[in-house]
């Protein structure tokens, strides 16, 4: 069987017969080929539909198993929630078992409460008792400060008190002398007498101000003028700055400062400052004190400066410590400027130093000042 279309052109030609069996084969050739494409067609049609199918099952399979994945994440949900449920249930059975073990717990802390209420408050009455013990000590403290701020005054005070004195003796025996002349003008007389009553008022008054100063200070704060407390502090140095060649300034500027305090105790912290400045000029080339005030809106600055060789580098947050000295043994107690320091505390103040190197010291002293009524009061 000839298998072209060419092959079967040349059987033709050669032999009709043999042309007319070839074209009935390749007819029947072409037939079975068609059959065969035709079931072909239908094997790829059936096979599209089972792939189809298949990725229909495929989709279904899919959805089937989100839902299970949903299915088994809400079990795993459920399970925890029973568990948790579980553990509340274990939780409440072993409060439930430990509730009157609590109960009796508690009658025992009730009864240790009651026992340690009546320890805190003899705790708290020894803590009231030690209180007051300090505090007692604390005013024993600044009292023996003032009393060797009055032992070291002692020489100045004496002087000033030489001169009344020798004044007084001075008028009365002019008084006595003519008394003795029998003067017949009695004026005379008088005015030496009144001379000499004078002289025993400025010696009363400078006793008096001793007086005042080494009694036991009050509790109690009243409006004060700062600048009476400094010049009172200054009449008892005085003597003492003079015969040392001590030079005082005093600037007070435009205001007075008015402040709320206990008298006594301020005019200690001034003393104290003076005599600080007057060991610190012993041995210094120019012998100066200068007190300046500052007054603001709410409080005042008072600046104490001197003249002399200032204070160690280091020592500036050390002088305030109490027994702390840089003086010589014997010549200081280490008192002054703790003492100073706790005052202007206990009056809501501050205190600090300012020491550069060769320029001597200067003490900041800041106080709140008094309200206006209690200033028309001072004043």
């Amino acid at each position: 069987m000839p298998e072209t279309a060419t092959q079967y052109r040349q059987t033709a030609v050669a032999d009709p017969g043999a042309a007319v069996t070839a074209e009935h084969r390749l007819r029947a050739h072409v037939e079975t080929l068609e059959r065969r494409l035709r079931r072909r067609d239908e094997q790829r049609r059936a096979m599209l539909h089972i792939m189809g199918d298949l990725n229909e099952s495929n989709r279904r399979l899919a959805n089937q198993r989100k839902a299970m994945l949903h299915i088994l994440a809400d079990y795993e949900q459920d399970r925890r929630r029973l568990a948790r449920q579980t553990e509340r249930l274990d939780s409440l059975l072993h409060i439930l078992q430990d509730s009157h073990q609590d109960k009796l717990r508690l009658e025992a802390s009730r009864k240790a409460m009651i026992h340690i209420m009546g320890d805190l408050r003899e705790t708290t009455a020894e803590m009231q008792r030690r209180e007051h013990e300090l505090r007692d000590k604390q005013e024993q403290l600044v009292q023996a400060g003032k009393l060797a701020t009055l032992g070291e005054l002692t020489t100045g005070v004496a002087h000033e008190l030489n001169n009344p004195l020798n004044n007084i003796g001075l008028f009365v025996g002019n008084a006595v002398d003519l008394i003795e002349l029998a003067v017949t003008e009695k004026g005379q007389i008088v005015r030496e007498l009144g001379h000499a009553m004078q002289q025993v008022g400025k010696a009363t008054e400078i006793i008096s101000h001793l007086r005042t100063f080494g009694r036991v200070a009050p509790a109690s704060r009243e409006p004060i003028s700062l600048r009476q407390v400094i010049e009172r502090a200054l009449s008892l140095m005085q003597e003492q700055l003079r015969l040392r060649e001590i030079g005082v300034t005093v600037d007070w500027g435009a205001e007075e400062p008015v402040v709320v305090g206990n008298p006594i105790q301020m005019e200690q912290v001034f003393i104290n400052l003076l005599t600080n400045a007057r060991d610190a000029l012993a041995d210094a080339p120019r012998r100066a004190i200068r007190i300046s005030a500052s007054v603001g809106s709410a409080a005042v600055a008072i600046a104490f400066a001197d003249s002399g060789a200032g204070i160690p580098p280091g020592l500036e947050r050390r002088i305030f410590d109490p027994f702390f000295t840089t003086k010589e043994v014997g010549k200081g107690t280490g008192l002054g400027l703790s003492i100073t320091y706790g005052i202007i505390k206990e009056h809501g103040g501050t205190i600090s130093v300012v020491s550069p190197p060769g320029e001597g010291a200067t003490f900041l002293i800041r106080l709140p000042l008094a309200p206006a009524d209690a200033k028309e009061t001072s004043a």
